[in-house]
């Protein structure tokens, strides 16, 4: 059998420092980067998600960034999708495919392929929204217990998204979400080499990422997102401005909390989704683990990588 093509990934927590890493790489590997991040593929929201600038874009060429306008979703399965396609893209162009980011449901998918579950139906969903809307999500999440007990017992009665979309797939195949879940992996056209920058020490992350949202309230957060509510018809249940930052920005712009319960709920919402990320991360077999906050980071990812692709040669 012919040896499969080498495809890198730098996954980690927020605030670990993949964008810096990733681009050192790319541009000591003749790469380019795929970008891993459910927040970089809405145009328009560039300070409260640490979108690479544009310079940094112009050195190394970057994907799926600016993909849709915020008041669309994009779907792990979407992400799968165009990974594959930019991966094969990518090296007919002779460059090394760099995937990069942290959405861990995302490199679940990747990794691991996708269940059988329908593509989503936006006509239902918006009439299950309907239904929240009127009788609140809790009761949803009551009905779903009735239909799907294995899928309800693992949401909370208010994660709208979870519930609505196991709502829609009960809906659309007459059978539950449960019964689709939990099959073999799907084997991956390439050789992944994932590197996974975990810090040694949970406050010296929790301090980078107070140090990020501050810089993100200095850069216009707020003045990003009150542009964004003129130019588009958002509300605070649409994917995009449930991600951290905009969430906390939204409840500010709304008179229902003060600018600095806006920069302590951020901070803190931003803390636990590195929380959450790094226990998908700790869970995940076959990752090459890096401490972030070592020194020699940079050099120890280099060396990884050359070793890797070497092997895979």
């Amino acid at each position: 059998m012919p040896a499969l093509p080498p495809v890198i990934a730098v996954v980690g927590p927020t605030a670990s420092g993949k964008t810096g890493l990733s681009i050192a790489l790319a541009e000591e590997f003749d790469a380019e980067i795929i970008s891993m991040d459910s927040a970089l593929v809405y145009r328009g929201m560039d300070v409260g998600t640490a979108k690479p600038t544009m310079d940094e874009r112009a050195g190394v060429a970057h994907h799926l960034i600016d993909v849709i306008d915020p008041t669309e979703a994009y779907s792990a399965a979407r992400f799968r999708e165009d990974t594959l396609r930019l991966v094969e893209q990518i090296r007919t162009r002779g460059k090394l495919p760099l995937i990069v980011g942290g959405t861990m449901l995302y490199f679940k998918a990747l990794r691991d392929g996708l269940d059988d579950l329908p593509r989503a139906d936006p006509e239902l969903r918006e009439q299950i929204e309907a239904e929240a809307a009127a009788r609140g999500w809790p009761a949803l999440h009551g009905e779903l217990a009735q239909l799907d007990p294995i899928t309800a017992q693992r949401l909370q009665p208010g994660d709208s998204q979870r519930i609505g979309r196991a709502l829609e797939v009960i809906r659309l195949t007459g059978r539950p979400m449960s019964d689709s879940l939990g099959r073999e992996p799907e084997p991956l056209p390439f050789e992944l080499l994932s590197l996974s920058l975990e810090p040694a020490e949970r406050a010296a992350l929790h301090e980078r990422i107070a140090l990020r949202f501050d810089t993100m309230l200095s850069s216009g957060l707020i003045d990003e997102l009150r542009g964004l509510r003129e130019r588009f018809a958002l509300n605070p249940g649409l994917p995009s401005m449930r991600c951290v930052g905009y969430r906390q920005a939204w409840e500010f712009l709304d008179g229902r909390i003060g600018r600095m319960e806006l920069r302590e709920q951020g901070i803190i919402a931003t803390r636990q989704l590195a929380k959450r990320q790094l226990t998908w991360l700790r869970s995940m077999p076959g990752l090459t683990r890096l401490d972030c906050l070592r020194a020699d980071l940079h050099a120890q990812a280099r060396s990884a990588t050359a070793k890797f692709l070497k092997e895979t040669s």
